[in-house]
């Protein structure tokens, strides 16, 4: 299981992904889900996969190592497409590879070819964007109303995001909620855990502000986990119980 988010606010962009896979209960291990593609002044561009491992890996390989392009006989990589929307067609096009190669072997053994990829950035010239490409190899587009995107477990992170985030949020307060929404997630599922991965860069700086690794029992994180849920439980004390809930003396009123 996995859980990784985009956010994309009026700033720039915030990436965050954890690093457990799972084949089993007795066959748990760390991999980078987060990759980060970065030439200072020119662009920025980052990746967070879930799925099957083998599959995402082999796309990852495709666009690093490149592909042809069969109209112009020219080896295309995601450091040399010339636009986002460019770049997030050429990660389509290694997925729609990749199963052309390997979908039909996976399915003859009982494994589904799933694949889900979340790819933000800036290319000098173009606007910052973030996408959420499918296992077909489509893709669509964060918009304003609703500025993040989540793949792998999402379900628990999710109400945090709805309540907390919109696209004037600053930057600082997106990773902080970006951070919250996985810890909410861990708590629930552990097919999801550390380390965590982030990635920060501001709109129009064209390189990464923040690309780190937070590992398990770092001060920051487990103060925030420490606090939220206090705050959680602070919250829920003071709100007044419910009044159809409770009887003459405050006791639950069964009937």
């Amino acid at each position: 299981m996995t859980y990784c988010v985009g956010i994309s606010v009026r700033d720039g962009l915030v990436m965050i992904a954890d690093t457990r896979t799972n084949a089993g209960i007795d066959n748990i291990a760390t991999f980078r889900k987060l990759h980060v593609f970065e030439e200072p002044g020119e662009r920025i561009m980052a990746m967070c996969t879930s799925g099957n491992l083998s599959v995402s890996q082999a796309v990852l390989n495709y666009v690093q190592e490149g592909m042809e392009n069969t109209e112009t006989g020219v080896v295309d990589t995601l450091m040399t497409m010339p636009s986002m929307f460019k770049a997030a067609q050429l990660i389509g096009r290694a997925i729609r590879t990749v199963y052309e190669t390997d979908g039909r072997s996976l399915e003859e053994h009982n494994s589904r070819f799933d694949v889900a990829i979340l790819f933000g950035g800036q290319i000098r010239g173009g606007k910052m964007r973030l996408f959420m490409i499918y296992s077909a190899g489509n893709f669509i587009e964060v918009t304003a109303d609703t500025p993040y995107l989540q793949i792998g477990e999402h379900k628990y992170g999710k109400p945090i995001l709805d309540r907390a985030v919109n696209f004037n949020t600053d930057i600082p307060d997106a990773l902080k909620i970006g951070l919250i929404s996985m810890d909410s997630t861990m708590r629930s599922n552990l097919g999801v855990g550390m380390p965590i991965d982030i990635m920060v860069a501001h709109r129009d700086a064209l390189k990464a502000d923040i690309n780190y690794r937070i590992e398990p029992g770092e001060p920051y994180y487990h103060d925030l986990r420490e606090r939220w849920s206090a705050a959680l439980r602070a919250a829920h004390i003071a709100i007044p119980r419910p009044p159809y809930a409770t009887g003459k003396n405050g006791v639950l009123d069964a009937g």
